[in-house]
């Protein structure tokens, strides 16, 4: 028997006692304690294992086709005059979303393009004393309304779609901006320098460290870009950029409720439909050491 410990009552060896005269406990007594305390740790998603749930796939989905299903039955029964006709006959719901959709990627590729390139730039230490003012131009977007901020573009480039992108892309830089500095900022240091103690150049230090660690903080900030944007779109009718604000104007103009509902549900639906696919694409792109069952 080995000196120091003795078998105990079911067989066991007890391991010697500590200093204070305590007997260390085993590895499954351990566990049992940190899992009635709820500190243990969660085990990480196995390779390959499913990342989103099943619910997240069909919930959105579901709703989204029983809300247009429906909306289209009461589309069908609703009795329209010739001025309603007018309204959406000859494919004008479909022009006027695809006007959306073209006018909310277009702006929200130019806010991309636009807000992480700089949010990377005001990281850097030889442009990081100009961060104030670039947020104060960010901020300023969403300080105007963005009805009068569209009515000055119109002023000053004219009317049509190239306006409203450029009022949209104004109105939507702050959260891309801002969650990119946040999201490199919030980086430890220490994982930095050690990037770079092993040799790693600056670029490779943010291609390999800090974009990866960032990367959830930015999404969540295009993710409500794009919801930004989808509802911005709306006021492009003002400056004749089209979209589905032109159903909804036109049925505030000729007091025509269908036309109105049907504009409303479609940009609903969207932003809902978005706001979706950009939290999948949330979920799929974040880094697997970062990512959590959803």
């Amino acid at each position: 028997m080995t000196p120091g410990a003795s078998p105990d009552g079911g067989g066991r060896r007890r391991p010697p006692d500590g200093p204070a005269g305590a007997a260390l406990p085993d590895d499954a007594e351990t566990a049992e304690r940190e899992l009635a305390a709820g500190t243990a740790p969660t085990a990480s998603l196995a390779p390959g294992g499913r990342r989103i749930s099943w619910q997240k796939w069909t919930c959105m989905p579901a709703f989204l086709a029983a809300a247009l299903l429906a909306t289209w039955l009461w589309f069908r029964g609703a009795r329209l005059d010739s001025i309603a006709h007018q309204a959406v006959d000859h494919g004008k719901v479909w022009l006027a979303l695809r006007q959306h959709v073209q006018l909310t990627a277009i702006s929200t590729v130019f806010v991309l393009v636009i807000a992480i390139p700089l949010g990377i730039a005001l990281t850097r230490p030889w442009l990081r004393r100009a961060t104030p003012v670039a947020m104060a131009f960010a901020n300023l977007g969403q300080a105007v309304p963005a009805l009068g901020l569209l009515v000055l573009l119109v002023i000053w480039l004219g009317i049509g779609a190239r306006s409203a992108i450029v009022g949209m892309v104004v109105y939507a830089v702050l959260p891309v901006l801002a969650n990119t500095l946040a999201g490199l900022r919030g980086i430890d240091p220490t994982l930095t320098e050690a990037a770079r103690g092993i040799g790693m150049s600056p670029m490779g230090v943010l291609s390999k460290v800090e974009l990866p660690l960032a990367v959830p903080l930015i999404l969540a900030g295009v993710r409500t870009a794009l919801v930004l944007n989808v509802g911005t779109a709306t006021l492009a009718t003002f400056g004749g950029g089209g979209g589905l604000g032109d159903l909804i104007s036109a049925g505030i103009i000729t007091q025509r409720m269908p036309v109105l509902i049907l504009g409303s549900v479609l940009t609903v639906a969207l932003a809902l439909l978005v706001e979706w696919l950009a939290s999948l694409a949330e979920l799929l792109l974040r880094p697997r050491g970062l990512e959590v069952a959803t």
